[in-house]
């Protein structure tokens, strides 16, 4: 494992090399100048390791969320600058691209520069333009009458999903006039220090319909008892491992993953009225199998934010069953949504933002 980590950290060590080094040959800059820019984006690399340190939680909250901005949206461009200089190198080894264009060139840097802005502008546009998804269930079971279900997952409330920005979709979600809310974990992102000086529980008491949620991996990430307080004081009913019947709907919440002590979910539905619909909110897609086994007839799940950017999404994709969007299997369906929320840099780029209107019938 430590052997592991240490191949992971050195390989991450030579790719950052290998795109400095980039950076520095294409500008067609005076020395002092390369150097300047390659020291900027050295210290945006660092702002990533100062927030991982914690040292943010002791910066004015203005600042710890100007480093946070900058420190991940720095991955973004590193990501971009990457897959360029990459591409230049073939292509020069293919005798496509002349020398000239990757060493002082002014309309390379330029190019670059102006593709990868273009691509932040439009990220950060289609990252703020949340999806509404609408979804009908039908089931054979009894229902009293139609139910609807907001479902949000991946809220990541911090230092960049601030109070202003949790408000807007608190009203998004009341003008839809649910009878239930759903969250299927990882509504903190990695600081509660945000969320308590902005004292955003409260918001959670704007919602006009109950909220349900199961949690995610990073309330563990966060702190789980500092989490769970949060939970309470922002009068979620939490499905850890339990279920809960509301009405004519049986819900289920697994604990994440990331718990040692997670339940078998056979167990959790032992003794559930099945002639209910039942519901279940499992943060992480796996094993989605178990679920139809169970008996569940809707699994909402999250987590994988279907990569964020391209072609990050191309790897997840592969990681899982189904990384985003509906399934069904067998006669249970299931719906992973990409997140309202993203950690990090506030950009979709190939992905979206979205939340879930369901109708019962």
């Amino acid at each position: 494992m430590k052997i592991g980590f240490v191949i992971i950290i050195l390989l991450a060590v030579l790719v950052h090399v290998y795109v400095l080094w980039h950076v520095y040959q294409v500008l067609p800059f005076p020395v002092w100048a390369k150097w300047t820019v390659v020291g900027l984006m050295m210290a945006a690399l660092a702002m990533l390791f100062v927030g991982f340190s914690g040292l943010y939680d002791r910066m004015p909250l203005w600042l710890a969320s100007l480093c946070y901005n900058i420190s991940t949206s720095w991955l973004i461009v590193f990501l971009y600058l990457l897959l360029a200089f990459v591409l230049l190198d073939l292509g020069r080894l293919c005798h496509l691209v002349p020398k000239e264009w990757i060493c002082c060139n002014a309309w390379t840097a330029g190019s670059i520069t102006a593709l990868i802005a273009g691509l932040l502008v439009y990220g950060n546009i289609h990252y703020n333009n949340k999806v509404r998804e609408p979804l009908t269930l039908t089931t054979d079971k009894q229902l009293s009458k139609p139910v609807r279900v907001v479902m949000i997952s991946d809220l990541h409330l911090g230092y960049h999903n601030r109070k202003a920005e949790w408000q807007r979709w608190v009203k998004m979600i009341n003008d839809e006039n649910p009878d239930l809310i759903l969250v299927a974990g990882d509504i903190i992102d990695g600081h509660l220090r945000p969320l308590i000086e902005e004292d955003m529980a409260a918001d959670f008491h704007q919602l006009n319909a109950p909220v349900v949620a199961c949690l995610g991996n990073h309330e563990y990430i966060s702190g789980i008892d500092k989490s769970l307080d949060f939970y309470e004081r922002a009068g979620i009913t939490l499905l850890r491992d339990s279920t809960i019947t509301m009405g004519d709907l049986v819900i289920v919440g697994r604990d994440d993953r990331f718990s040692r002590k997670r339940k078998p979910l056979k167990h959790l539905l032992e003794g559930v009225d099945t002639t209910k619909y039942i519901i279940l909110l499992d943060h992480q897609p796996y094993k989605l199998e178990e679920a139809q086994k169970a008996g569940v007839d809707f699994q909402f799940s999250g987590h994988t934010h279907e990569g964020q950017v391209w072609p990050i999404s191309l790897l997840v994709n592969g990681m899982y069953e189904k990384a985003w969007g509906p399934l069904q299997k067998g006669d249970t369906r299931y719906y992973i949504s990409s997140g309202i929320g993203i950690w990090g840099g506030k950009y979709r780029i190939g992905t979206r933002s979205e939340y879930i209107v369901a109708t019962i019938n």
